[in-house]
């Protein structure tokens, strides 16, 4: 739900709807997002991307551009399908860049990248996934095990420093695993939701990723917790 559709309905102001779905997201009721809230039904679970991509949208927006400041001329970079990922993909159009080479399995990716004549796109084949526009499945596996990226950026929807990094569908998790292997650095990009979260099916273990760019909001134990498990963790 919007906050303007809960204005209309309601008869009340914007200022009251918004502190209204705040008190219901600190009870649990609903998770927050930008510009309205999502019901919550157990764990979340696969959403389609127009509704992911308004949750928790300022911080993505913030680890998209420390991302996107780690790219440098004349190399190859990985973006996977998340929404935190799309973000990276609109700093790129801001980067003073001569040359740069983007391999991604996303279309709303490919797509925001198309008319930069500086970036060429590689898009990955592969059976469509409508929810969230990604192509998965063997074709996109054997693509990419032909190919090789100086670093990966990867969104997961959990992190568990038990469990690994983790995501919804399967052969996602599947593509997201090769990806790993044919880059150099893995560099996971994710807002503090997602940690503590687990998901469906395992991407890989922790120490799959070099660096972690998250949101200021993390727990300082919790990134204590990553680092001295050497990885190389940035809050923004």
């Amino acid at each position: 739900v919007t906050v303007d559709e809960l204005v209309r309905r309601f008869g009340v102001s914007a200022v009251t709807v918004r502190g209204d779905l705040d008190a219901l997201s600190r009870g649990g009721a609903v998770i927050r997002s930008h510009g309205g809230a999502l019901k919550r039904v157990g764990a979340l679970q696969d959403v389609p991307i127009n509704v992911k991509e308004t949750l928790h949208h300022g911080e993505k927006v913030r680890i998209g551009h420390a991302a996107a400041q780690m790219i440098k001329d004349n190399e190859t970079v990985m973006l996977d399908s998340g929404t935190t990922s799309a973000e990276i993909a609109r700093h790129i159009k801001f980067l003073k860049l001569k040359s740069l080479t983007v391999i991604t399995n996303a279309l709303n990716i490919a797509m925001e990248l198309a008319n930069l004549p500086h970036v060429s796109v590689i898009m990955i084949g592969g059976i469509l996934r409508q929810m969230c526009y990604s192509l998965v499945g063997p074709h996109a596996e054997h693509t990419l095990r032909g190919l090789n990226a100086d670093r990966l950026f990867l969104g997961v929807d959990g992190l568990d420093p038990d469990i690994g990094l983790m995501t919804p569908d399967l052969l996602e998790a599947q593509l997201n695993a090769v990806m790993i292997q044919v880059s150099r650095e893995v560099v996971v990009v994710a807002d503090t939701s997602k940690f503590q979260r687990r998901s469906l099916s395992v991407i890989a273990k922790l120490d799959a990723g070099h660096k972690l760019i998250t949101d200021s909001g993390a727990n300082p134990e919790v990134l204590q917790a990553l680092r001295a498990r050497n990885i190389e963790v940035t809050a923004v």
